[in-house]
């Protein structure tokens, strides 16, 4: 018998909420960070993949096994998985889920076509100010959220692919330009999400990104007595970039001159000069294998007093 309903959930917390929910369908979990490294247009292709694991394996020290287990045997089930009668994406508010929705969407354009496609996407709560992520849903609330599901039509599904192709291209300029200019209605955040990835481009004031001087501004509001507390505090106060304590870690280890020491956490003089633009970081951290979509991240600057991106010319 045919499952009536395919899932394609953000990570392994929603799939296990939604088995445990016994939400009819074939779920399957889309295990992914394509807000990081370099990222393709041809979402599937061979050559996608090879890159998405080159930058694991150099990034993370993903073994080809691991990253076989956990990424590519759900994407093949979603390849054998085609008579579905509707397909339900499960995503949420913040970077990390918004660019993984694209990409599903420039897939399912291109091998799903004629399939009907809904969204079910967490954030704001009527009657609180914190943004929810699908798992803070009560169960009442993420069955609510799934019975008024978000039908896509053509054009926001050509819309979703436009900007997945703007994300993987050699300059985020024009990506800023139409997310300026062309919200769509079906996708309430990701505008939000967007500004946000312009912002990791490193700025002009620093040297560092909006995720970086987060990290800073963060140990140096509150006391750590180990980097455990220091991440686990980062992972509770962030909320438009949705990253796991993995990327965290990387990025404090990227910034290790920032700091005198980690256990306990302790800003160095020179940390202390970044958080108020006294000095810059842009030399310690330029990489040329560097990537934020298709975009080489050391290319471009970002302006905090104007809020723009600017290219760097050789």
């Amino acid at each position: 018998m045919l499952n009536k309903t395919l899932h394609i959930t953000n990570g392994d917390c929603t799939t296990n909420y939604l088995k445990k929910l016994q939400v009819k369908g074939k779920i399957i979990t889309w295990r992914e960070m394509l807000c990081q490294g370099k990222t393709l247009t041809d979402v599937g292709s061979e050559k996608f993949w090879n890159t998405r694991f080159h930058f694991f394996k150099n990034s993370y020290n993903v073994s080809k096994e691991m990253f076989i287990n956990l990424t590519l045997k759900e994407y093949r089930s979603l390849c054998n998985t085609k008579n579905s009668k509707e397909i339900v994406l499960w995503f949420e508010h913040d970077l990390f889920c918004q660019i993984n929705m694209l990409a599903i969407l420039s897939w399912l354009k291109k091998h799903r076509k004629g399939h009907t496609i809904f969204l079910v996407c967490s954030g704001k709560i009527k009657g609180s100010d914190k943004m929810f992520s699908l798992t803070d849903l009560s169960e009442n609330q993420i069955l609510e959220h799934y019975k008024n599901k978000i039908q896509l039509d053509q054009n926001d599904i050509e819309y979703a692919d436009y900007i997945w192709q703007l994300y993987c291209s050699n300059s985020p300029l024009r990506l800023e330009t139409v997310n300026n200019f062309k919200p769509n209605k079906a996708f309430k955040y990701l505008v939000d999400a967007l500004n946000v990835h312009l912002k990791r481009f490193p700025s002009v004031e620093n040297g560092l990104n909006n995720t970086e001087n987060f990290i800073l501004e963060t140990a140096n509001n509150y006391t750590f007595s180990t980097k455990k507390q220091f991440i686990t505090k980062l992972l509770e106060l962030q909320q438009v970039f949705g990253f796991g304590d993995i990327q965290y870690e990387t990025a404090i280890n990227n910034l290790n001159n920032a700091f005198d020491s980690i256990n306990p956490t302790k800003l160095s003089k020179r940390g202390k000069e970044l958080l108020i633009n006294e000095t810059n970081y842009y030399r310690e951290l330029r990489s040329d294998n560097s990537y934020l979509g298709g975009s080489k991240k050391y290319s471009f600057l970002y302006s905090n007093v104007s809020e723009k991106l600017l290219q760097i010319t050789n």
